[in-house]
């Protein structure tokens, strides 16, 4: 008898178990990059159990160097795509009609960072200098930035030599390039770790040059938003999602620690993560995760200054809703 109840028990919390997997709805998020700090707030959120609470079933999937959010949810592979927005309206024009519904991050990270001893002083010595840029979509606010200061990226004399820069950081170190691409929050903190000398570097942040763009949003494909029950269950992702990035904020050391637990390659660091977070938590500060629509007009505005070769040709219609957030931050 002892044994049929417990095994009727067992039997009762199994089919439970089974209800409330089945219950929860699921949502596949594409991140831009490898695990680490720059998206410690999806992880976060489900570590603290946000997204459970909200009835979903959060998979994260890791990116990489060979991995194109865009092309990963244009495939079906993901609900939901972590992306740079030069990227995703330069995809958005090619076709894949991708909707900005949530901007967790307020302000750009990127910056180029030289070596004093290049002769890199201001923005005007990058005439004649080999600039180290990163592909892959991230080109699309260098290729701008060059654009308006009216030197072309072909390798002349009246211009920049453009290398194409792997995701580390090691032209600086072997002096390949001037000036190379860098995150406040990663690769600048690389070129330290190689012992090179803050006071040997001079830095230009996009943010103070005038031509950040927005980074690290979350898009989802337009026709999605057709569907009632998929903006519902985008609604309770962005909630839960925010919640994730705020305590991430507030609690940088233990944010840094759940990422370092969701890292399945073992490649990242304690310190570094820290690092990062704190980093990351001043480009996340200020944002309830609703988009804000002057930050979108600059980022549009500075694509578009692309003389004969913009990194958008037109201004793009409907590439981002409140609807969303909206709903979510009630």
């Amino acid at each position: 008898m002892k044994r049929t109840i417990a095994s009727l028990l067992m039997s009762s919390a199994l089919t439970l178990a089974a209800f409330d997997a089945m219950a929860a709805d699921k949502v596949t998020l594409q991140l831009k990059w490898v695990t680490q700090a720059q998206f410690a707030g999806y992880y976060v959120a489900k570590d603290k159990g946000f997204y459970e609470a909200e009835g979903l079933d959060v998979e994260i999937k890791p990116g990489g160097p060979d991995i194109a959010p865009p092309q990963v949810i244009a495939g079906g592979g993901a609900d939901v795509v972590v992306d740079w927005m030069p990227s995703a309206l330069a995809t958005r024009e090619k076709g894949v009609a991708l909707v900005n519904i949530a901007q967790p991050f307020k302000k750009s990270g990127m910056m180029l960072t030289c070596l004093k001893e290049s002769g890199v002083a201001t923005p005007a010595d990058f005439k004649g200098k080999t600039l180290g840029v990163w592909f892959f979509g991230n080109e699309y606010p260098f290729l701008s930035w060059m654009s308006q200061l009216g030197l072309k990226t072909d390798g002349g004399p009246d211009g920049v030599t453009v290398l194409k820069q792997g995701f580390n950081v090691d032209p600086l170190i072997q002096k390949q390039a001037a000036c190379i691409s860098t995150m406040t929050y990663n690769e600048y903190g690389q070129v330290l770790d190689a012992g090179i000398k803050p006071e040997d570097l001079v830095t230009f942040k996009y943010e103070d040059q005038g031509v950040a763009t927005l980074e690290d949003g979350l898009y989802v494909l337009e026709d999605k938003l057709k569907d009632a029950a998929f903006k519902d269950k985008m609604v309770k992702f962005v909630r839960a999602s925010m919640k994730g990035w705020k305590y991430a904020e507030e609690h940088v050391d233990e944010a840094a620690g759940i990422v370092l637990e969701n890292d399945a390659t073992g490649a990242q660091t304690e310190e570094h993560q820290k690092r990062m977070m704190g980093e990351i938590a001043k480009l996340t500060a200020g944002s309830n995760g609703a988009l804000d629509e002057a930050d979108y007009t600059r980022t549009v505005a500075s694509l578009m200054k692309g003389g004969s070769d913009p990194v958008i040709t037109k201004e793009p219609a409907g590439a981002w809703t409140h609807e969303i957030t909206d709903a979510a931050l009630k």
